[in-house]
């Protein structure tokens, strides 16, 4: 159990734990409304966050390394589709076409920031780029998230001028509103840097929760039959494995040095809850909660994956020291020295 243990960060167990309450204890009626409008609150918080700790200087110097966002873009909006297009073949033996739907879908939502640079910096990876590829990735997902579902999955992904609006407004309104407030809150935020890291961990955990309660009370599990579940789990599982095997392996084929291996490998392989889910809600509207379940399975799946990867290669005795960050902070709730808290989903 001890060895266990050191592979499973606190933040992870605290992440399964908000999934079981859910599971056992949903929100309902005005009770999850009310949790409804408190995760868009907390969406639209983590996003100001993420533009108000993003400098200008961070954004310019990240472009230089045009490569390596490149490969990012590459895997997170171009690889992901092709093998949840491929997906399809396993309709209907593996798959019912609903849990396909939501496995593109999954396939087609940009990468996450938070824990990509914490992993990135756990296993002494290039930080600033995780930051500005996580960035990168979110808000050109904004856009290439809803036409690519549109596409991809059709009339059963609706998109609308007002839909759009909408996805820019929870986002990006909340990122250009930090990215302009920014100067202002930077003293602000480097005092209470450990203090807003409670804020950005809970803003994650209400997103989980209220998505699992969701669909528990919606009966998305009624629409899992208990042998499509599994089957669905190993899907993801080859899917990450091979997004993990390719990002750090095409990355080494490319000439990538170690640091940026580890940013690509982390911010290429893993897909963003916290802007899927408002992305879901507009584009599937009331079957949202069946969509959106292949990506609360690969988000808790990936985290945990990934938290074991960090910890390994941070072990390697070839293992360079963390690449020193350009800003004093530079994600939310990140310290400067990662530890096992700075994991988030």
């Amino acid at each position: 159990m001890r060895r266990i243990a050191r592979f499973l960060d606190p933040y992870i167990l605290l992440l399964v734990a908000t999934v079981l309450v859910a599971v056992l204890l949903p929100a309902s009626g005005g009770v999850a409304h009310g949790f409804i409008w408190a995760t868009k609150g907390a969406v639209g918080l983590l996003f100001f966050l993420y533009g108000a700790r993003l400098s200008t200087r961070e954004a310019v110097d990240g472009l230089r390394h045009w490569r390596l966002h490149l490969a990012v873009v590459a895997c997170t909006f171009v690889v992901f589709p092709l093998l949840g297009l491929a997906s399809r073949g396993l309709v209907p033996y593996v798959l019912t076409p609903q849990l396909q739907d939501g496995l593109l879908f999954l396939c087609l939502v940009p990468s996450t920031i938070q824990s990509s640079i914490a992993f990135t910096a756990l296993a002494r990876g290039n930080v600033p780029a995780a930051i500005c590829a996580g960035t990168y990735s979110s808000l050109l997902g904004m856009l290439a998230t809803p036409l690519l579902a549109a596409w991809l999955i059709g009339g059963r992904a609706a998109l609308s001028a007002d839909g759009l609006l909408g996805i820019a407004a929870q986002l990006l309104a909340p990122f250009l509103a930090g990215q302009l407030l920014r100067r202002r809150l930077a003293g602000f935020l480097a005092r209470h840097k450990r203090a807003l890291g409670y804020v950005d961990r809970s803003s994650v955990l209400l997103v989980v929760y209220t998505a699992f309660s969701q669909g528990m009370t919606e009966g998305v599990w009624s629409a899992v039959s208990p042998a499509r579940l599994p089957a669905l789990l190993g899907v993801e599982a080859a899917l990450l494995t091979a997004m993990l095997g390719l990002t750090w392996f095409g990355a080494r084929r490319l000439g990538f040095e170690r640091a940026d291996r580890l940013t690509i490998c982390f911010a290429g392989s893993k897909k963003s809850l916290a802007a899927g889910l408002p992305m879901a809600s507009v584009l599937f509207g009331a079957e949202a909660s069946v969509a959106v379940l292949p990506l609360m399975l690969f988000h808790q799946m990936q985290l945990l994956v990934c938290a074991y990867l960090a910890r390994r290669w941070a072990r390697e005795p070839s293992a360079p020291e963390a690449v020193p960050e350009l800003a004093p902070e530079p994600e939310p709730g990140r310290d400067t020295a990662p530890g096992p808290s700075a994991v988030r989903g």
